[in-house]
């Protein structure tokens, strides 16, 4: 393990609400110089999930994403609170968003989504062996639903249809694990 060369000299909170935390850090810089670093803190684990079934179909999940003020496609995800057993959060996004539950559960990816900002953590998993049933949005979700086979899903990856961060590399990952 690398020794941290950033020195913290202090930490003001700017601003918080139910999913994130802003703070901006005095630091001193890896060569010595006095320095500012903005961190936001994200108060859930990143949770994404690829249904497949038997014959290599899935489910992707269509929504308007206020942040980027477009409609975008994706893997079925949300946020896992910190203190939840994460495969108990996927579980739960995976009903809410597609209807579906999963009988089998696998952990294939962790990652970082923007290391130099943000502490997030995402976690991918393939769920299988599925059985339907009602969807239960958020408030806050309104959502398409598509099964398309899963090099349907990984075409759209390719032509840039699918461009969130971890949808992208959950799919890839699937798709070398797969051997697609």
């Amino acid at each position: 393990m690398k020794k941290n060369p950033w020195k913290t000299k202090s930490i003001q909170k700017i601003y918080s609400n139910p999913w994130i935390l802003l703070e901006e850090h005095q630091v001193v810089n890896p060569n010595g110089k006095d320095g500012i670093y903005g961190k936001v803190h994200f108060k859930n684990k990143a949770i994404g999930i690829i249904p497949l079934d038997k014959d290599l179909n899935t489910w992707i999940v269509g929504q308007y994403r206020y942040t980027l003020d477009e409609y975008t496609w994706e893997i079925p995800m949300g946020g896992g609170p910190l203190d939840i057993d994460l495969v108990e959060s996927a579980k739960r996004e995976l009903k809410e968003e597609t209807g579906l539950s999963a009988a089998k559960w696998t952990l294939i990816l962790r990652l970082h989504t923007s290391n130099s900002v943000t502490d997030e953590e995402a976690f991918v998993f393939l769920a299988e062996e599925l059985t339907h049933g009602e969807t239960a949005f958020d408030e806050t979700e309104k959502i398409e639903i598509i099964k398309l086979p899963l090099t349907q899903a990984l075409a759209m990856v390719e032509e840039g249809t699918i461009t969130d961060a971890i949808s992208v590399a959950g799919l890839l990952k699937l798709e070398k694990i797969k051997g697609i």
